[in-house]
């Protein structure tokens, strides 16, 4: 704050003494709505009406305009590289009084307030002038709003009257409305898109028009019809018929013609040289049917779930009327589908730099070969080799561990369900498919141990819709054989048989379920969420079996210990943004996994962890708990022993944009980890009635170099509350921010790629 005070008289005084002796600077401006009576929505006509006032000041940061200042700075004989630099990242062109053309300003007000339906409303506008500033001030005496009194159709004998009134009962037009333009332009969007859906191929909703009449009543309101316009072409107001469909599965601008075979599956007509597509499987995808009416709905998911095969480069769906005249009072349509494939093989090499939510980082090369199609039923067989080094960062006192890893995986994805009973899939948005995946990985934890794991998965992903997402995993399969176990990891598991027993049971077969409904990516959203939820259950499948065979060892199956424990978890977030990059980030999430059998705790790959740059930043990664657990001194050891069964945590987080593609951010996190089991080695991690007794609370700031495809994240933290203190002295009492030792071990730098949450 020393620093700034300087930087701040430095630039305010630097930008008033450039300015013009005949200009001033415009500062902004002021909207004042003067009324007697309540609005409804009066908060979004406010921002509404604020949003025309026009032009924007300079932009400001901390009071300071820098912006200003580095245009300023640039008009300078030798402006210096430095400046030269600010003005390029940050230059602004200065906003006088004289840009601004309040008139104007003025009547799209009152323009506005018409549309709304505050007609007769008055603006007026007063320029507050200073020695080298000025500002705007407007205000407005809002009159009463016409409320609607009745919504009509007014009925004709058009073949589309009927499809017209009876969608009238669905509108979202009420009695007590506000006139409204763009109630009225919604209005006719929502017939038009229903319309199509019903067969009306050629409508416009320009066809369309709104009559309001307020010589009926006394008082400001009005009654609202709407009618055909007389003029409406009459293609445009019939329905269509599909006629015939025909799909070119390898279709291309040099080969269109060329075509020679055609089969004929469910009234859809394949046409290819040869065989690209089994025509019985591409049946499937197709929502269009011979002698339906058209339906702008199943033509769109059409489109969207032959693109979901993943085999495609286009898709394009075209229409073409098969003669010009009207029969029956009906047209005719064929549906012509155009898919041109994309290359069947490839082969891809990546280096990439990784980043790990448990801090570990290194460089990681990648090669994989894709081949699309692989049975001619849009199958994508996948082969990705992995080879890769990483390192922990961030580890405080702790000697940082490191770790070489090879891996070969195989998956074979099915744009279909596959089942050994056949089954007719029912989802219009996108059919779901089934993977099947091969892998296995070895890894050397440099001074510790080495693993060995294979792994076999077999399930079913889809999207239900644009926010909802399911992936079920009924077979889920997973072997671990831990070997060239060090005398030092020896050592700590012998001290903590807890641990031993999670690293033992290491065959883990089970089912998984996971679910996400986001509507995040939605940035025009004032209010928008996500909640993902998983399902975890291993054990019971091969307990089942033990029983039915009457094996004598429960607790082995095929002479391997395996797990036994059910996990799930939720993850809630909520978004609250006041503009598109000015928002209030808030996250609750929620852990358990109940081991039961032959398990004591969780296997360690499936243990929750509490800490590190996307969990509780003021604590360094797997530092936290289990509840209030205090290790004895910060080693390598903490990291296996630090982590739970249970996971409760909250964040709040406020982003805020800097400057171009530099955001801020402040966020406060709350959270632990604990155990469902008493482990001795452990003391105080047991979850018990207590539990919010042994909450850690940590605070920051952070800095976010947002680019669009990736973000690079800095975040600086402190602990306010140490759970592993004794009881009263948990939070902190004060704050040495100059005192180095005080810094070093009480701020938590974090980097990380992506946004926490």
């Amino acid at each position: 704050m020393a620093l700034l005070l300087p930087l701040w008289f430095l630039v305010s005084c630097s930008v008033s003494k450039y300015i013009p002796e005949d200009e001033k600077l415009y500062t902004g401006a002021t909207l004042k709505i003067n009324r007697d009576f309540s609005v409804k929505g009066f908060k979004a006509i406010n921002a509404e009406l604020e949003g025309l006032l026009e032009p924007e000041p300079n932009a400001k940061f901390l009071g300071m305009r820098i912006g200003l200042w580095s245009h300023y700075k640039m008009q300078q004989e030798n402006p210096g590289f430095i400046n030269r630099f600010i003005y390029k990242k940050l230059g602004e062109e200065p906003v006088y009084l004289s840009d601004v053309d309040a008139e104007k300003t003025q009547s799209l007000v009152v323009n506005r307030l018409d549309n709304n339906g505050f007609f007769f409303s008055r603006v007026s506008a007063n320029v507050e002038a200073g020695p080298k500033k000025a500002s705007v001030n407007y205000s407005v005496d809002l009159a009463k709003p016409y409320e609607l009194a009745t919504y009509q159709y007014e009925k004709d004998s058009s073949a589309i009257d009927r499809g017209i009134r009876e969608l009238l009962d669905k509108t979202e037009i009420a009695e007590g409305d506000y006139f409204s333009l763009e109630m009225m332009k919604n209005e006719r969007v929502r017939l038009n898109e229903a319309l199509k859906n019903k067969g009306f191929y050629n409508f416009n909703p320009d066809f369309l028009i709104f009559e309001a009449d307020t010589n009926q009543y006394e008082d400001k309101r009005f009654d609202l019809f709407l009618r055909l316009k007389q003029n409406a072409p009459e293609k445009g107001i019939v329905p269509y018929e599909i006629q015939n469909i025909r799909v070119y599965p390898n279709y291309s601008m040099d080969k269109y013609g060329q075509e020679t075979d055609t089969t004929l599956v469910d009234n859809v007509m394949v046409i290819q040289n040869e065989l690209t597509f089994k025509p019985d499987l591409l049946d499937q995808y197709i929502l269009i049917e011979k002698d339906s009416l058209y339906n702008s709905k199943d033509t769109r998911l059409t489109s969207s779930r032959l693109t979901g095969i993943g085999n495609f480069r286009f898709v394009n769906l075209r229409y073409t009327e098969t003669d010009t005249s009207l029969s029956g009072g009906k047209g005719k349509l064929d549906a012509n589908i155009y898919l041109t494939p994309l290359d069947k093989r490839s082969i891809r090499a990546e280096l990439q730099g990784v980043s790990k939510s448990n801090n570990f980082a290194g460089p990681t090369l990648l090669l994989n070969y894709r081949n699309r199609n692989l049975f001619k039923g849009g199958e994508t067989f996948n082969l990705t080799a992995e080879v890769g080094y990483e390192s922990q960062i961030a580890a405080g006192d702790r000697e940082s561990l490191s770790a070489f890893e090879i891996g070969l995986k195989g998956d074979l994805i099915f744009p279909r369900v596959v089942f050994p009973i056949a089954i007719k899939e029912r989802f219009a948005y996108s059919v779901p498919k089934t993977k099947i995946s091969l892998g296995t990985e070895y890894q050397d934890r440099r001074g510790y141990y080495k693993l060995n794991t294979v792994s076999a998965t077999y399930g079913y992903f889809w999207n239900a819709n644009r926010f909802v997402y399911h992936e079920i995993t009924p077979i889920s399969l997973n072997f671990v054989d831990i070997s060239n176990t060090s005398s030092e990891f020896e050592e700590i598991l012998e001290d903590n048989p807890f641990l031993r027993q999670s690293f033992e049971h290491q065959f883990i077969a089970g089912i998984t379920y996971n679910f996400a409904y986001n509507k995040l990516m939605d940035k025009y959203r004032e209010h928008s969420i996500y909640f993902g939820a998983n399902l975890d259950l291993a054990g019971g499948g091969l307990r089942l079996l033990n029983n039915v065979f009457n094996n004598q060892d429960q607790n082995k199956f095929l002479g391997f210990n395996y797990a036994q424990y059910n996990k799930g978890d939720i993850d809630f977030r909520y978004y609250w943004r006041f503009t598109e990059e000015k928002l209030l980030a808030v996250r609750l999430f929620g852990g358990v996994g109940l081991p039961y059998g032959n398990s004591v705790s969780l296997p360690f790959a499936k243990q929750f962890f509490s800490g590190g740059p996307n969990s509780i930043r003021a604590f360094r990664i797997r530092s936290l708990g289990p509840g209030s657990f205090t290790p004895e001194t910060e080693t390598t050891a903490n990291y296996f022993d630090q982590a739970g069964d249970i996971r409760l945590e909250g964040n709040l987080e406020f982003r805020f944009p800097i400057f171009s593609y530099l955001k801020g951010a402040t966020f406060v996190d709350v959270g632990n980890v604990w155990l469902v089991n008493e482990n001795e080695a452990l003391p105080g991690g047991k979850f018990g009635k207590d539990w919010f007794k042994e909450l850690a609370v940590g605070a920051g700031i952070g800095l976010r170099v947002d680019i669009e495809f990736f973000v690079i994240r800095f975040d600086l933290a402190t602990p306010l509350r140490s759970p592993s203190l004794p009881e009263g002295e948990r939070w902190a009492s004060e704050f040495k921010l100059q005192d180095s030792d005080w810094r070093n071990s009480n701020l938590v730098f974090n980097f990380a790629i992506g946004y926490p949450f």
